[in-house]
């Protein structure tokens, strides 16, 4: 057995999983008391949507084609979406400051520039292919694939999920009006928060299929215990 995941890694890890779906829940329903998007400052139900989803509404106003609404359940989902997202936004700047501090994102998540030449990206991409789950045989490492995935989803789409749902909330574009402007208004931040929900929603479902192809027992006890089996 050998070391994989240290105690902050572990920690942030599951409160992250936790409130990640506290929010997806709570968006869920938040989203159906309005399944409509909009471009700029303004939207609503007497305007043309930029695009909407083929769902039913929680409220009898929201115009969706259905002869029909939803219960509104729209009271709790925003008090836990919100108290969700301050979980997600405080845990993520734990893992963030203990990252730079421990040397985690340079040694385990950032690839280095031999991993980025050509021939390297091309075996990584040969290996994946022809072995899916050749990771397996080394748990102590992520190949290339995975490092700019999780790069991509802890220093991008984390951040974008935190800043346009800020940027829907009044006191803080009160606050930081600028923040809400460079997203073209609170309805653009809203359509681009769905967006990068969705991106996330999509990285969950390849991230446990991943875990599935590598071993899910021992990759979900090595993220629990902190130690992986290394084989010979």
């Amino acid at each position: 057995m050998r070391r994989r995941h240290s105690g902050v890694v572990r920690v942030t890890h599951w409160l992250t999983t936790l409130a990640f779906f506290a929010l997806l829940v709570s968006g869920i329903e938040v989203l159906l008391s309005h399944p409509r998007f909009y471009w700029g400052e303004t939207g609503n139900v007497g305007e043309t949507p930029l695009f909407s989803l083929p769902v039913p509404s929680s409220r009898s106003t929201v115009p969706t084609g259905y002869g029909y609404v939803l219960p509104d359940q729209n009271g709790w989902s925003r008090y836990l979406h919100f108290q969700s997202a301050w979980l997600l936004g405080l845990t993520g700047v734990a893992y963030f400051v203990s990252g730079l501090r421990t040397g985690h994102f340079r040694r385990n998540l950032v690839p280095g520039s031999a991993d980025l030449r050509w021939s390297a990206v091309r075996r990584t991409f040969a290996e994946h292919v022809r072995v899916p789950a050749a990771s397996a045989r080394d748990p102590l490492s992520y190949n290339l694939l995975q490092r700019l995935a999780y790069v991509v989803v802890i220093f991008v789409l984390v951040p974008c999920v935190i800043w346009t749902g800020l940027a829907m909330s009044p006191g803080f574009a009160a606050i930081w009006p600028a923040t809400v402007t460079l997203l073209g208004g609170k309805q653009s931040a809203r359509t681009l928060h769905f967006a990068v929900s969705v991106a996330l929603v999509l990285f969950l479902f390849v991230h446990l299929a991943m875990l599935v192809l590598a071993g899910f027992p021992a990759r979900v006890r090595a993220m629990i215990t902190g130690d992986a089996e290394v084989r010979a």
